[in-house]
């Protein structure tokens, strides 16, 4: 029984450890700091940015019931931010633990803000 315990935690461990390292990386290819993902409420407000979301949405997520609709929205807006559909965010939903590392280490780019390009400032012209 002892030995399953040990199991249970180390798998436990990894698990945390690889979620860990798919924010960060998500953080990163967003161009915000990855180590933001592992620290309390400021991740989220971090999170809110990419996703553009003002930070007193940080509130909305205090409102018992009501701070479910907004993670869905909010996860959907990220789904958005990296080029993905519907799809991709159930999957970040009920399989968070197989989206976001393939999200952080896959091929997705960030492509902006609920997936509103950002355009490339041009530079002035001279004519």
């Amino acid at each position: 029984m002892e030995d399953f315990f040990v199991v249970f935690v180390l798998f436990y461990l990894a698990i945390i450890i690889l979620m860990i390292a798919s924010i960060w990386t998500i953080f990163s290819k967003a161009g915000k700091p990855g180590w933001a993902a592992i620290i309390p409420i400021y991740n989220v407000i971090v999170l809110l940015e990419i996703v553009g979301k003002p930070w007193w949405w940080l509130l909305l997520f205090l409102i018992p019931f009501a701070n479910i609709v907004f993670l869905i929205i909010v996860i959907h807006k990220l789904s958005l931010s990296f080029g993905h559909e519907v799809g991709f965010t159930l999957g970040l939903i009920f399989l968070g633990i197989i989206f976001y590392p393939i999200l952080g280490f896959g091929s997705s780019k960030y492509i902006g803000p609920g997936g509103v390009q950002i355009p490339l400032q041009q530079p002035p012209s001279t004519v």
